[in-house]
Formats: C-alpha cells, sequence, structure tokens
C-alpha cells in the first residue's frame, strides 16, 4: 500500500531515513533490500550475486513482459535467448527504425487538424507502432494498427497497478500473443512472408540452446518485447513536449537539426523524467553492501528513480539541462532508467539506443513544429507508475503541413560495459 501511494517516491524516501541509503523492508510479502548507486548497479547486475528468475511479479509479467519472456531467464538461457535482441540492436537496424517512425510521423502529421487539439501521447504512440511494425516485418491493416497501438500502450499502462488500467493491460496482451503465435506459424510454415532479418524473421526462426524453435507463444511474447518498448517511447515524446513547454529555450538547438544537443536532450529526458521507478532480483547467496546484511533468497531492488535524481552523481537533479550531456557518454552504472551494465552479458536493456535515438529524432521534429499549447493539466504524478502528463500534453497546430526534416539523425553510441 505505500508503494501505490508514494510511487516513484516510496525508495527514495526509505533510504533518505537511513544512514548508508540501504533500506531493508518488505515488497509483496517478501524481505526485500534497497540499494543506490553506481556501485550498488554493479552489485545488482553481477549474476554471481543476483538473479532474476522469480523475481518478477507475475502481475508484472502479465502485462508488461509475458511468461516465459527473455527477462525471466539467467545464465547462458538468459544470453542465448537476448541473442534475438541484440541482432536486432545493431546500428544498422537502428538507423532503419529511426527511419521508419520518422517517415510515419511525416506522413500522420499532415492528418493533424489546424487549430484542433492533438493529444500528443496519442499521437506518438501511433507513429511509433507504425513505424516499428514496419521495420519488424508486421504487416497489419490500418485499423489493427490504431488497435495495437492502445494495447501496446495499455500493456506497459497497467504493469503497477491493481486497478482497471491493470485489467485492460491483461487483455491486451492475452490478445496479441494469441495473434502474433499464429503469425509466427504462418511464417514458419510459408503461410506469411516476413523480409530476412526482420525481427519477425528472426524470432520466428530462433533456435533455443538445444535446437529447437521458440513455443509459438514464447515467440510472440518475444515479438511484443520487440516492439512494445519502441511503442513506449511515446511517454518520452510527451515528456519531451512538456520540456520543451517549460523550458522553450532548447527548441532553439534543436530545431536547427543539431545532433549533439538532441542526443543530449534525450538523455537528460530520461534521466529527469520518471519511467521504471526500480528493479528487482533476489540474492543467490549471503552479501554485504554498504555494512548491511542482505540474506540469500532476499528481494534485491535497485532504485533507478533515485539514482537518476542524486546530486552526487549530478548536480542540481531536479533542474533539467541538457547541457549536462554534452560531450559526456553515459557511463554503463550511472544513468540507469532502463538498468545498468553490458546489454551484451548482462540484464541491461538491449533495445535502449533504440529509445535514445527515435526520442533526438522525434524531439527534433517537435521542435520544428508551429503549435501551441492551450491551458490543460500538466502535472506528472509520482504516485502514478509509469507516469505521465496528466493531460498526454495536448497541442494545437497551427499549420497543417510538416516543416523540413532535421538534416541528420543522432546515432547513440552502444552503452558501455
Amino acid at each position: 500500500m505505500p508503494l501505490l501511494l508514494e510511487g516513484y517516491g516510496w525508495l527514495p524516501n526509505r533510504r533518505r531515513r537511513t544512514p548508508n541509503g540501504v533500506v531493508h523492508t518488505r515488497l509483496l510479502g517478501q524481505p526485500a533490500v534497497g540499494v543506490c548507486g553506481p556501485g550498488a548497479a554493479r552489485l545488482f547486475y553481477d549474476e554471481t550475486n543476483i538473479e532474476r528468475h522469480g523475481a518478477i511479479p507475475g502481475p508484472v509479467l502479465s502485462t508488461l513482459f509475458g511468461h516465459g519472456a527473455v527477462h525471466t531467464l539467467d545464465g547462458p538461457a538468459h544470453r542465448h535467448r537476448k541473442s534475438i535482441f541484440l541482432s536486432l540492436a545493431t546500428p544498422e537496424h537502428t538507423a532503419v527504425l529511426v527511419e521508419q517512425v520518422t517517415a510515419a510521423w511525416d506522413e500522420l502529421l499532415p492528418s493533424w487538424p489546424e487549430n484542433e487539439p492533438v493529444v500528443l501521447f496519442d499521437a506518438a504512440s501511433r507513429v511509433l507502432t507504425r513505424g516499428a511494425c514496419r521495420w519488424a516485418g508486421i504487416s497489419l491493416p490500418e485499423a489493427e494498427l490504431d488497435a495495437l497501438a492502445g494495447d501496446l500502450v495499455a500493456m506497459v499502462d497497467g504493469f503497477a497497478t491493481l486497478g482497471p488500467r491493470h485489467w485492460r493491460g491483461r487483455r491486451a496482451r492475452r490478445h496479441w500473443e494469441d495473434r502474433f503465435a499464429r503469425l509466427v506459424d504462418d511464417v514458419r510454415q510459408g503461410g506469411a512472408s516476413a523480409p530476412a532479418d526482420s525481427a519477425l524473421w528472426v524470432v520466428a526462426q530462433h533456435r533455443d540452446a538445444e535446437g529447437n524453435p521458440l513455443e509459438p507463444r514464447v515467440a510472440a511474447v518475444e515479438l511484443l518485447n520487440v516492439i512494445r518498448p519502441t511503442a513506449a517511447v511515446c511517454w518520452f515524446v510527451a515528456f519531451a513536449g512538456h520540456a520543451l513547454h517549460r523550458w522553450p529555450q532548447h527548441r532553439v538547438p534543436l530545431r536547427a537539426g543539431d545532433p549533439d544537443f538532441a542526443l543530449a536532450f534525450a538523455h537528460e529526458l530520461r534521466r529527469f523524467y520518471p519511467f521504471a521507478p526500480f528493479l528487482g532480483g533476489h540474492a543467490v547467496r549471503d552479501l554485504t553492501w554498504q555494512g548491511e546484511h542482505i540474506p540469500a533468497g532476499a528481494l534485491v531492488l535497485l532504485d533507478l528513480y533515485g539514482q537518476n535524481h542524486d546530486p552526487e552523481l549530478w548536480p542540481e537533479p531536479y533542474t533539467f539541462d541538457p547541457r549536462r550531456f554534452l560531450g559526456r557518454e553515459p557511463g554503463a552504472f550511472d544513468l540507469v532508467p532502463q538498468g545498468a551494465g553490458d546489454p551484451r552479458t548482462g540484464h541491461r536493456c538491449p533495445g535502449e539506443p533504440f529509445t535514445v535515438a527515435l526520442v533526438a529524432a522525434l524531439a527534433m521534429r517537435l521542435a520544428q513544429l508551429d503549435y501551441e499549447v492551450p491551458d490543460q493539466d500538466l502535472t506528472i504524478s509520482l504516485s502514478r507508475i509509469p507516469a505521465r502528463p496528466a493531460s498526454g500534453v495536448v497541442l494545437r497546430p497551427l499549420h497543417r503541413a510538416a516543416l523540413p526534416a532535421p538534416p541528420a539523425q543522432p546515432q547513440p553510441a552502444p552503452a558501455r560495459g
């Protein structure tokens, strides 16, 4: 109940009341230890210390990740399954995904009615879903694309609540796991085609460590785990609209198409605005951190939101300042909105370069638009997980036609180990 009430502040609030920033608490009936900081992230991402199997609650699997997903695996099984995502998260694939998503933006932008309100969060989810499906080799009718966009949002929006949002996310996942399991079967049997090296093809052809194809349902889970995080970038696009309204000075370098500033802007958005509150895993053995005993089997919580707002890492952490990332490549264990460590060997999200590149590219597109921001509720409640601007960021476009595209797309470097 305190977690539901306090949201992102639940773990940081408790850590601040301890002398060493280590919290002993309970979560879902389990003893839990909350830790934070680059050293804690190294401890957490060392598989000899922490394992993920059994640590993700069933409600989160039923909405966000899917049962049997790569997130539930450890060791060689995890690395073997993760090869699906690493083969897709290359600079070449990232560039193609950005091209597809920005093309979808440019196609849909003229349909935004002049002087009529547009909810940026919703519009971005449709753009991202269209671009992600084209890139992934998934061909769907227009009406199904809109339905998929809403359902992908529901899967993310319902993972940390027990109310109607959660049950909608469950229904959405069940529907699309059924749909994509049939699609994978069709591709394997030749009834449907998929471009070589597309996400659909890679997932359909993947073999486990024993040389067996994934069960169609598990393949569908992993296919959703490719396009669902891409659609979830709509959270950061809405945050970009929020940031450009509060700090309009950042429109100038973005409008000019400065790729370095766009990349820094994307990193600062991911640091400043709330997304994942923390990550959990079980201690493999008895551990000690900051002089505190962590018994084997205990749930260990890595405080992502607290670390991204730690004044020892980020001077004036509640000031939005993209300049802190100009000329600075974030370390693998300091900026942790999507986890820490090396995605090639650990549990860090391999699609993080997708997120960074898409946020940077769409922030430039957004800064080029001529629009007004009508009166609305732009508050962001930290008790709501995942947080989002209450209004979704409503814009009123002043011109129907898209402006010229930025001259270059920023390309983030892979996360460093």
